[in-house]
């Protein structure tokens, strides 16, 4: 483990936004606790994420779940369309997800998608094609209820304290900021943040177009945490004055990705990085240490690879801003989010 790094007790897993639309046929949905395997899908604009679990005491047992990048934003920040190749990527992916869920006899399940889907003028015919190739429903859910089932999902892992806690999402195409009070057995909202920027939107706004030198991509780390400080501007106008100990909890491919790095695992492993407690200062050494690289040197470090090597600098740029508008000295990590929430709602009787 890192030098500095804790480990917070695993608990069991238990601005106004734009209106979604609402196209697929409406569906059947069996009411707990008739489902014996309930289902929750995540669509965002870079990931495919599904989780199928049982009921196990308050918490959930996971028997299934899978993951993989399918990069349906990409081009989105330029053309305002899903390209058909990211698309077909994606259908690719939950035809996987649809047979995983029909071999499991899932009873109980929701599935939505964010901010690609929010963004893209053929959104809505986007989830029409699903609905028809693959029969999963897809709720196109607004950015609030994205930052509600964010902090659903993860608030356990929050270090106990009795200062503010802010607890943050990096995603594909935007990054959801929400303050909570933690101090009941559920947290309560004070007030949330939903910026325009995620790793792929942030990368193809701001970021290289190609392998540049070490003060091109000075420059272009310089212009995407200059971007992203100002779409947080609002929200830091709103922050009260800070009292007690300042608590932060990240949730995202980007807090994962890095605490590995962090940790200098190999290969990724969830139960080192799932509620890992790590000095702010560290992250901020590997976020810094990564941007500097080259294309190739990102791409030879274990857990970022390839597939990651260009979205990570942008994930790097967003986090070190969070971290300057929240001054708290250890960042809690959350390899868990919407899907875990979706699962606590379904649990409570609450399907939609």
């Amino acid at each position: 483990m890192g030098e500095g790094s804790a480990r917070m007790p695993r608990p069991p897993a238990k601005g106004p936004a734009r209106p979604a639309p609402q196209s697929a046929p409406p569906v059947a949905r069996a009411r707990w606790p008739e489902a014996r395997h309930y289902a929750a899908l995540d669509l965002g604009t870079n990931n495919c994420r599904l989780l199928i679990a049982r009921p196990n005491g308050s918490g959930f047992t996971v028997v299934d779940a899978f993951s993989r990048i399918v990069r349906l934003g990409e081009g989105l920040a330029s053309s305002g369309r899903l390209s058909d190749a990211a698309i077909d990527r994606t259908i690719a992916a939950l035809r996987i997800c649809a047979d995983k869920l029909r071999r499991r006899n899932v009873a109980l399940s929701r599935s939505v998608a964010t901010e690609a889907c929010r963004q893209a003028a053929n959104g809505a015919e986007f989830i029409q094609r699903v609905y028809r190739e693959t029969g999963i429903v897809l709720d196109i859910i607004t950015a609030e209820e994205e930052a509600r089932l964010a902090v659903l999902g993860c608030h356990a892992l929050l270090e106990p304290g009795d200062g503010p806690a802010l607890v943050f999402d990096i995603g594909g195409g935007s990054t959801e900021l929400v303050m909570v009070d933690s101090t009941g057995p559920q947290p309560r909202i004070l007030d949330w943040h939903s910026a325009p920027w995620g790793v792929v939107s942030l990368t193809e706004a701001r970021g290289l177009t190609g392998d540049q030198d070490e003060a091109a991509r000075t420059a272009a780390y310089r212009r995407m945490r200059e971007a992203v400080a100002d779409a947080f501007a609002p929200f830091v106008a709103r922050l009260p004055a800070i009292s007690g100990t300042p608590r932060l909890l990240g949730t995202s491919g980007t807090v994962t990705t890095l605490a590995s790095v962090h940790l200098g695992l190999s290969s990724y492993d969830r139960s080192a990085v799932d509620g890992l407690i790590v000095p702010s200062a560290s992250m901020r050494a590997v976020s810094r240490r990564i941007a500097e690289l080259d294309l190739a040197g990102r791409s030879a470090i274990p857990c970022i690879g390839a597939e990651r090597a260009d979205l990570v600098v942008a994930g790097c740029a967003i986090l070190e801003t969070i971290m300057d508008i929240w001054p708290a000295q250890r960042l809690g990590i959350a390899d868990r989010g919407i899907r875990e929430g979706i699962l606590r709602r379904m649990m409570n009787g609450q399907v939609e």
